[in-house]
């Protein structure tokens, strides 16, 4: 069976994020569409980030445009995320979080979730330090409704 450590993404700039290097610590995985109504969220998971970063919190943003609310190109989506939220953690290339053609580690979240198809923009996935799923969190929970949860996972060592 898989685990979390088995995945790999790549980040907008064409680096290679190996999923190994988050043994240890807490992992935010969000699907994200700039131009999602929910998009203002960015800015309250950039705070947790900055906020729990050095504690061990990893956070990493996965733009989808399945929804059809994504920019056009990977350069886009990190100019707009970067300058209207203040985004500076990792971001991929785009995604697809459904269907036959959709990104491993979405198969993977969702069946360890055990909720199926991603229903929108900004589902999270929180996983704990032992690279457990703790919790996925629907598009509409704010970021600060979870910050408790961080916090938890944090101290769990």
């Amino acid at each position: 069976m898989a685990t979390i450590y088995d995945f790999s993404e790549t980040e907008m700039n064409g680096d290679k994020i190996d999923f190994n290097d988050y043994k240890g610590k807490v992992v935010l995985i969000v699907n994200t569409a700039s131009k999602c109504g929910l998009a203002p969220q960015l800015e309250g998971i950039e705070a947790l980030y900055k906020k729990y970063h050095e504690q061990g919190l990893e956070v990493l943003g996965l733009p989808s445009n399945q929804f059809h609310q994504e920019l056009g190109s990977d350069e886009e989506t990190s100019e707009y995320c970067q300058m209207h939220y203040g985004v500076t953690f990792p971001m991929t290339k785009q995604v697809k979080v459904n269907g036959d053609d959709e990104d491993a580690l979405f198969t993977y979240l969702k069946e360890t979730a055990g909720h199926g198809r991603i229903k929108w923009n900004f589902t999270k996935f929180l996983i704990g330090r032992d690279g457990q799923m703790i919790e996925r969190f629907a598009p509409t929970t704010k970021p600060e409704k979870f910050e408790s949860d961080i916090v938890s996972a944090l101290e769990d060592k």
